[in-house]
């Protein structure tokens, strides 16, 4: 993985002031690519790369360029092709030459051979630019399921791209603005926000499968991918071997990497099929699998089973790491590092996040990066595979809205007066009915279908996407790549169309995963209750962050009472219960909401940012 930048302007610059430019957001970007760097410059185009080494370390060096005929093709990129081989071959059969063993220069032929059409060629995780320097046209995208971020900034005759806002907000053309969209997103949507929506006002992100051109004439986007609704064809029987087949594959494709790598295991599902597979694959080339878990200081004391989390993760990660072999290695955090962690975790987000469930992985990324440089991990499969409770209880499925977020009239009486200028209800409803319009449906689906296939889009394109920008970001934060495999757009594409009474056969949640990997793991891991990421249950935690809440608003450069009411703030602080619902999801309760809090008003401070009346 790596970390990208680049800047086109029509109208040219002056060759010192964008590599001074460049310079800056470059730096901003380096803990993503903390190996090596480079850069390219031309009249219009000047592009900046930061590279972590996984694949070919000793080649694949960007900006990378190669011609054909006439014209110079430049391309900067940040990903993993997993079908990488399978392209060599097909373009050297083309006449295609290779100098390196890396996939960037897989991708860069596949672009020069088929152009724009590459993108349905590929299967990875990526977000890249290609310039053509005789043509002047610059071409961008991004992976179909939005794993790598891609974030732009459009003016008249140019525009800014890099894979994280920090390093478009050091560009001196960017200012650090939010209008009322802004402020609805951070308090009404937050930790989630809008599909394509840098939150910053004129900072875009291109959306999962989009690509765009910018040339002289502007910017013209696409997607090139979408979920779309087909007949399920197949048997119980052969939808079990099929399933079986995707996500073993994509789970070995991920295996692919010429540096250390491991996988993150709680002792659930998902991340014990991961780690049940790549353990197998290791033993057959004489290697041990190390796998990864993340604990809380006086967690065994302090645990309390509940509807979403009914027992423990320790004897479930203890079996698992004896049944597949791994040397396994848990990391314990305790509080004054946890609440702690919730600034830098802002600070790789860019924007306040999912609190403690941010920090936590923050820290156990950091852990990680001591002895490895890529991980597995399980995310996205309850997305995809309805592994969440809201998919179960119809009360909450036939419900209007975001199915983990049913605060929004909490939140917005949170928001001062006249600072919105419009319907808080009104507006996150508009939100969640955006997404639903491009659901496809069959004929056939019965409502019960219909919904589900309703909520897969809700899930995959709002809630998914939070946890990927989280993945992404705490990880990157310190040079740690992390693969998902269950993000396979080929194991989405085909779940979207498996009939919900076929997905939750027996009706579990994930029934079908569990039928399809009936073998590979022990029968009661196989077929143990959904359990969340591990959070803190240590009181600590709830009374640090209130405390650290109560001197923020006596502070004299508090800013979140510039769009938050101080009173209702502080009659909180000492009535945390007045707030009925979880801020969002299960994970985000009472003392996340303070935590989210407590990164907003350090978001403002940090980034300094400009609210526009």
């Amino acid at each position: 993985m790596c970390g990208i930048a680049g800047w086109t302007d029509y109208s040219g610059f002056r060759p010192e002031t964008a590599q001074e430019i460049m310079k800056g957001m470059a730096k901003e970007i380096t803990p993503r690519g903390p190996d090596s760097g480079g850069y390219y410059f031309a009249e219009n185009c000047a592009f900046a790369h930061r590279r972590l080494s996984v694949i070919d370390p000793a080649g694949g060096a960007q900006p990378m360029s190669r011609f054909a005929g006439e014209e110079k093709y430049t391309i900067v990129y940040n990903g993993e092709l997993y079908n990488s081989s399978e392209l060599k071959e097909e373009l050297s059969a083309l006449g295609m030459r290779f100098e390196t063993v890396c996939d960037t220069e897989v991708l860069l032929n596949a672009y020069i051979a088929w152009g724009d059409g590459c993108l349905d060629r590929l299967n990875g995780i990526y977000a890249f630019a290609v310039w053509q320097e005789k043509e002047k046209r610059l071409f961008l995208a991004r992976d179909r399921m939005g794993v790598k971020p891609l974030f732009y900034y459009e003016y008249t005759g140019g525009i800014i791209f890099a894979s994280e806002i920090k390093a478009l907000l050091a560009h001196p053309n960017i200012p650090a603005v939010i209008d009322s969209e802004g402020i609805a997103q951070i308090i009404l949507l937050g930790p989630a926000r809008k599909p394509g929506s840098g939150v910053f006002k004129g900072i875009k992100e291109l959306k999962p499968a989009e690509c765009a051109v910018f040339n002289e004439y502007g910017l013209k986007k696409r997607s090139y991918w979408a979920l779309r609704a087909i007949p399920h064809k197949e048997t119980p029987e052969e939808t079990e071997e099929h399933l079986s087949y995707l996500i073993k594959d994509a789970i070995k494709r991920q295996l692919v990497s010429d540096v250390p790598l491991c996988t993150f295991l709680s002792g659930g599902l998902d991340s014990s099929i991961i780690s049940a597979v790549a353990a197998r694959e290791f033993e057959q080339n004489g290697r041990q699998l190390t796998t990864f878990s993340v604990d809380y200081k006086d967690n065994d004391k302090n645990f309390k089973a509940g509807k979403f989390q009914p027992d423990a993760d320790a004897p479930w990660i203890r079996q698992m790491s004896a049944f597949i072999g791994s040397k396994h290695i848990n990391t314990e955090i305790d509080t004054p590092a946890l609440t702690e962690a919730l600034y830098p975790a802002v600070d790789a987000r860019d924007l306040p996040g999912m609190a403690d469930v941010d920090s936590s992985l923050y820290l156990f990324c950091k852990e990680v990066r001591r002895h490895f440089t890529v991980a597995l991990s399980g995310e996205c499969a309850d997305e995809i595979f309805a592994g969440y409770p809201w998919y179960h209880d119809e009360e909450i499925l036939f419900r209007p809205g975001f199915p983990w977020a049913r605060s929004t009239s909490e939140r917005a009486a949170l928001i001062k007066s006249g600072v919105l200028g419009f319907n808080a209800a009104d507006y996150v409803n508009d939100c969640c009915n955006e997404t639903l319009k491009l659901t496809q449906y069959l004929d056939a689906d019965g409502k019960k279908d219909r919904r589900m296939r309703e909520m897969f889009m809700l899930n995959v394109y709002w809630f998914m996407q939070c946890l990927l920008d989280r993945k992404d970001r705490m990880s990157m934060a310190h040079g740690l790549e992390v693969r998902v495999p269950f993000c396979d757009h080929r194991i989405a594409s085909y779940a979207y169309n498996i009939p919900w009474s076929m997905k939750c056969i027996g009706e579990r949640e994930k029934g079908l995963v569990r039928r399809a990997m009936t073998g590979l793991l022990p029968h009661d891991v196989l077929w143990r209750k959904k359990s969340p990421y591990p959070k803190t249950h240590n009181p600590t935690y709830l009374n640090e962050v209130l405390m650290r809440a109560r001197v923020m608003l006596q502070s004299t450069d508090c800013r979140i009472t510039e769009i938050l009411d101080k009173k209702r703030l502080c009659e909180l602080c000492e009535d945390y219960d007045s707030f009925k619902n979880n801020w969002y999801g299960q994970l985000m309760t009472a003392p996340q909401m303070f935590a989210y809090l407590l990164q907003t008003d350090y978001w403002l401070r940090k980034y300094n940012v400009k609210i526009e009346k």
